[in-house]
């Protein structure tokens, strides 16, 4: 029983609680926060934007101050294990002001529906509708419910996504997709960033524990058959595991400027090093960098830090 009376049918300690009601408990988020119409710390304008009404996609993007020229911008996918954390939360809003208004970019944090109740693959394909709509803008006559920011202060010759574990993993595919499929009126990736992505598959790897029923027990594997349960391959499906023998090449990434970004202590590291490792190998023409980060370790869905 769940603290309320209520029937527990799965959970995932200590971070989410499914009962036989077919209710969730997301046990670790951060609290959902107002945009602004300029951030004291950094004064950058956000604000809350509807993508699409079916499926419903919303966004919070925001603008840095004193803007008289066009701007890169950065479509971005959050982290929280596909299952938690929003892109409305107090941390994904604090990063993305911060963000915003370091590297001068217009950014835009798409606000994706999450698992159990919608699991994947719907969060790609969120992703992917709200990037294709960004896009859309760099031709006025073709998207409908156009957002004046991105009309306005977006060039759209440098169009970067990015996101943090669960949301470098949506990064990577994707980057996938846009390679194989192309963006809305032929606009083109410039670069992205994976920060901290969850990947993970069955066979061990690096300092990874080769305790079988001991790694079927690590949330890594846990919470992907939670928000993934129809997933062919289960935790060695390419979405998962990019380097999974038989599950395609990463040669075909459609950008031209990647970054990796790995951690010392995090439980996924080996495997962002290995996903760099087979992008350098793969025959990927893009400019590629890995950045390691000694001593900058994390939990699984820790705030500020999200799987």
């Amino acid at each position: 029983m769940g603290s309320d009376g209520k029937e527990v049918a799965t959970q995932i300690l200590p971070y989410i609680r499914l009962y036989k009601d077919g209710s969730v408990q997301r046990l670790v988020e951060s609290p959902i926060v107002p945009p602004s119409p300029s951030d004291p710390e950094t004064g950058v304008s956000s604000k809350d934007i509807i993508v699409s009404q079916n499926p419903p996609i919303s966004a919070r993007i925001y603008l840095p101050k004193h803007q008289n020229h066009k701007l890169p911008i950065l479509v971005y996918f959050h982290g929280g294990a596909f299952c938690s954390e929003s892109a409305f939360s107090f941390v994904e809003t604090k990063f993305m002001n911060r963000l915003a208004s370091l590297a001068n970019v217009v950014a835009i944090s798409i606000e994706y529906r999450l698992a159990p109740e919608h699991p994947l693959p719907i969060a790609y394909q969120d992703c992917w509708a709200a990037l294709q709509w960004v896009v859309s803008h760099s031709n006025a006559d073709t998207v409908s419910n156009k957002d004046p920011w991105v009309s306005t202060y977006v060039d759209f010759d440098r169009v970067y996504v990015g996101g943090d574990s669960a949301g470098a993993n949506i990064a990577n595919n994707i980057l996938l997709r846009a390679g194989s499929e192309g963006l809305n009126n032929g606009v083109e990736i410039k670069g992205a960033f994976l920060t901290h992505p969850y990947f993970w598959g069955s066979n061990p790897i690096g300092s990874e524990t080769k305790d079988v029923k001991r790694r079927e027990k690590l949330v890594m594997s846990t919470m992907w058959q939670l928000v993934y349960p129809e997933a062919p391959g289960g935790i060695d499906n390419p979405m998962l595991n990019p380097v999974v023998e038989g599950g395609g090449s990463l040669g075909g990434l459609g950008c031209s400027r990647l970054l990796v970004s790995v951690a010392e202590k995090d439980w996924v590291r080996d495997r962002g090093i290995s996903y760099y490792n087979a992008v350098k190998e793969s025959g990927w023409k893009g400019e590629l960098e890995l950045v390691d980060v000694e001593g900058n370790g994390r939990k699984a869905l820790q705030l500020g830090s999200k799987m």
